[in-house]
């Protein structure tokens, strides 16, 4: 790559050219790529990083030209690719002491604001003292409490809509008044019976969808098919407007964000969807990972059959956050204000594999947690399931 060094008043300049680009004397052209939003200041920057960007030149600060890992373009899409944000070997700490910004708004697809998380949440001592809280004593077996393996070649689901399951009328326990405050204050709110998926969409399920409407896959398939041995393993690279879509082909639809939550957290407003007590072996989430002392991933849905819901739903807590329909806004008596509430973001719940500390989001595990990214975001910790009315 060429690395450009540059100060913050854009005055000093040192190209860095590789001997083998001297002499060839080659560029390499890409195509256009489009700019969301971005922080004030950041324009001239951004203009000149997305003139050297298109003869297929990085532009790094200076601060960051030889340690910040490489993201590279996505030229399809317009933004970044965030699976390089989502990999065992980037040095977290070492990124977050250099406030690198980049990653937060490669998953945002929009303006974070300088230290401002996707989630929106506060500072990292919170997400650091959960995992630290519920993390077991001692390590876990890589297979403890799953009832499948990680990987087969073979699906047990096939690649059919899910099952669903009826959540009766009636009233239900959303939000808390313990934790953050965009998950407060806790009400009580009455829905209608809904049907909803037992399972998150898998990659075999949503194959079939693209095999038969000639959509794009996701980033992560290869020849239009999934990894090798993760037919039942959530789809994950999907933006809202994929998991909608999808949706709407199986004679379904997303559900609300208060259905999502109704059907995790059961009649008694349970924390987890198996009671209000964290237990590392009854989901696929960051502490199971460290625990095992392995690199995190998807495990196959309903791979953990004692995490199921009150319901019969399961993954509710980890294994991928899941696009809701409900924009991101303010509950009922909340009085905190946020330039982030409106219809601006999706909703997504339910947490994930990944260690979100970083994005100083809090453990993601509890049913009332909520994150929120624009439309357009894809990544690997991004999957769905849908809903149905009676």
């Amino acid at each position: 790559m060429i690395a450009f060094r540059i100060t913050s008043d854009l005055l000093n300049i040192t190209i860095i050219i590789p001997e083998h680009l001297q002499e060839s004397g080659s560029t390499q052209m890409f195509s256009p790529i489009r700019f969301y939003r971005f922080m004030p200041g950041q324009a001239p920057l951004l203009l000149l990083g997305g003139i050297l960007m298109a003869l297929g030149i990085s532009l790094l600060p200076a601060a960051l030209a030889d340690k910040a890992p490489q993201r590279p373009a996505d030229h399809v899409h317009g933004v970044e690719k965030c699976q390089e944000c989502h990999t065992s070997g980037v040095d977290f700490a070492a990124l977050a002491r250099q406030a690198d910004s980049k990653c937060l708004q490669c998953h945002s697809a929009g303006d974070l604001g300088q230290g401002l998380s996707p989630s929106g949440k506060p500072a990292p001592s919170l997400a650091e003292s959960e995992l630290e809280a519920f993390a077991p004593a001692r390590p876990i077996p890589p297979d403890a409490g799953m009832r499948y393996p990680q990987y087969s070649e073979k699906s047990r689901l096939g690649d059919a809509p899910n099952e669903m399951v009826l959540i009766p009328a009636g009233p239900f326990i959303r939000g808390t008044d313990d934790r953050l405050p965009d998950e407060g204050p806790q009400h009580t709110m009455e829905l209608p019976d809904y049907y909803i998926d037992i399972y998150e969409v898998t990659n075999l399920q949503y194959k079939r969808f693209i095999d038969e409407t000639g959509r794009r896959s996701p980033s992560h398939f290869r020849n239009r098919t999934f990894p090798p041995g993760k037919a039942d393993h959530p789809v994950t690279f999907v933006s809202w407007k994929d998991a909608n879509d999808y949706c709407a082909w199986a004679g379904k639809r997303l559900p609300t964000d208060m259905e999502w939550e109704k059907a995790g957290r059961g009649p008694d407003g349970n924390i987890f969807p198996w009671g209000n007590e964290f237990d590392v072996n009854k989901a696929n989430t960051p502490v199971r990972w460290q625990a095992i002392g392995r690199d995190g991933d998807t495990t196959p849905v309903g791979a953990f059959a004692e995490g199921v819901s009150p319901y019969g739903v399961y993954d509710m807590t980890g294994n991928v956050w899941e696009w809701t329909a409900s924009w991101y806004k303010a509950y009922p008596g909340n009085t905190t204000e946020s330039e982030n509430y409106g219809e601006r973001y999706k909703t997504l719940k339910g947490g994930s594999w990944f260690d979100c500390s970083f994005y100083k989001c809090g453990l993601s595990a509890p049913l009332y947690n909520r994150a929120f990214f624009s439309k357009r975001t894809k990544n690997d910790t991004f999957g769905f399931r849908c809903a149905k009315d009676p």
